[in-house]
């Protein structure tokens, strides 16, 4: 399996856990040139941007240390760019990271993550 297909199945797997928790999935896969955001959903009254690192062991070290200043800036600027897109301004927002263990059928769901 490549890392294209290993990140897909994270995903669908993040997803399917979020649903199960009662989340309203608003969009998968949310792309603008500066960014992507894995997962966006309401949760919990709260519009939650979810990123999503799928690993199959921790060889490399644990999937969230991914999850860098760098990352985070683009998350962070695509999810300012929907928020003023979609008029969401009070809206409470959190950011999340999903780890997505492949081998071990496991979930690690690290809330306001950063």
């Amino acid at each position: 399996m490549n890392n294209k297909q290993k990140g897909d199945l994270g995903e669908s797997i993040a997803s399917r856990y979020l649903l199960n928790k009662g989340a309203q999935i608003l969009e998968s896969n949310y792309k603008i040139k500066t960014g992507e955001i894995d997962i966006i959903t309401k949760l919990e009254n709260e519009l939650v941007f979810v990123e999503v690192k799928a690993r199959s062991n921790i060889k490399y070290g644990y999937p969230c240390e991914a999850v860098n200043y760098r990352k985070i800036k683009k998350i962070t600027d695509t999810a300012k760019y929907y928020i003023l897109k979609n008029n969401l301004n009070n809206v409470p927002i959190r950011f999340d990271v999903i780890e997505v263990y492949l081998n071990e059928n496991k979930v690690n769901h690290i809330v306001n993550a950063f």
